[in-house]
């Protein structure tokens, strides 16, 4: 049986190699927070990596439901393989901090959609996905992080409104919210990558509202039509997901605000460009990730 601590380390180290957004944001966690999310997010790659590697379907669909039965057995304080760091690591974590662990059974339930090709028809069945894949990751955050009363928000409209949209609402919403951001945000930045993996997530019905050929993305004018559209729905879901930032203390709330913040930047570039996700995938300098991160130890709100 491995370690605690060789466990983590094994989870820190998938994290630093694998997850470079999310790697900037947990750094700015004390040891033990940051650790736990590591272990997490080991686990959760090992998900999008069943999906998105290359064994038939009906393999990976039984390596999703060992999964399943793994993360079941997570849920009853058991490890199914005491030789499995991952498995070890996100164990130990959820004996230490109260981890919604049954949140796991979501993100193999959206890898599951994309190995049967799950298609999505409105604007409500791509969010559905989100919060499978990515809110599901913001209330297994809050198990880590936890939460405190909201403080005041900062004067001015957008914090007034954000109060009023937000402050009364469980911070499991917020998070949830919040995944949809960033998850939309994913959506945009990777349509040419998966589009190759023969996946569209974007709804259907909008894009036959665009004018965008069925199973393609063209002509250029009306995706990068639909991308703004899209791009503003995520504007939205940020607006309301950001509240969640006055739910957390100093440490949870600048790891938080840095993850959103890269994703808030390469949205706006997004926007900027919206015909630039079909040419590959948009993304931000090291040195732009660093300032988001200083800004968010800063107390500033992405």
């Amino acid at each position: 049986m491995i370690g605690a601590e060789a466990a983590y380390r094994r989870c820190e180290e998938i994290t630093w190699s694998e997850a470079r957004n999310f790697a900037y944001g947990i750094r700015l966690l004390p040891p033990p927070k940051r650790r736990a999310m590591a272990a997490l997010y080991a686990l959760a790659r090992r998900i999008d990596d069943v999906g998105d590697g290359d064994w038939s379907n009906d393999r990976k669909l039984a390596a999703l439901d060992d999964l399943h039965n793994a993360i079941a057995a997570l849920e009853a304080g058991e490890i199914t393989d005491p030789a499995d760091p991952v498995l070890v690591g996100v164990g130990h974590a959820a004996a230490q901090y109260p981890i919604p662990v049954a949140a796991l059974h979501e993100i193999v339930e959206g890898c599951e959609h994309d190995v049967r090709g799950e298609a999505y028809a409105t604007m409500d069945d791509t969010v559905r996905y989100c919060r499978l894949v990515a809110g599901s990751v913001g209330r297994l955050s809050l198990g880590v992080f936890g939460t405190k009363p909201a403080r005041a928000v900062a004067a001015g409209p957008t914090g007034r409104d954000a109060a009023a949209a937000g402050q009364d609402r469980p911070v499991e919403d917020l998070a949830d919210d919040l995944g949809v951001a960033l998850q939309l945000t994913n959506m945009l930045r990777d349509i040419v990558e998966d589009h190759r993996m023969g996946r569209i997530y974007l709804p259907e019905q909008e894009r036959i509202r665009f004018g965008i050929a069925p199973g393609r993305w063209d002509p250029p004018d009306a995706v990068a039509t639909l991308v703004q559209f899209v791009a503003g729905q995520a504007v939205t879901w940020f607006e309301r997901g950001l509240v969640l930032l006055d739910h957390l203390d100093y440490r949870s709330r600048a790891c938080t605000a840095a993850m959103a913040g890269i994703y808030r930047r390469l949205l706006g570039r997004i926007l900027a460009e919206p015909a630039s996700p079909l040419s590959g995938r948009v993304s931000l300098p090291t040195h732009q990730k660093a300032l988001v991160a200083a800004r968010s130890l800063s107390g500033l709100r992405p």
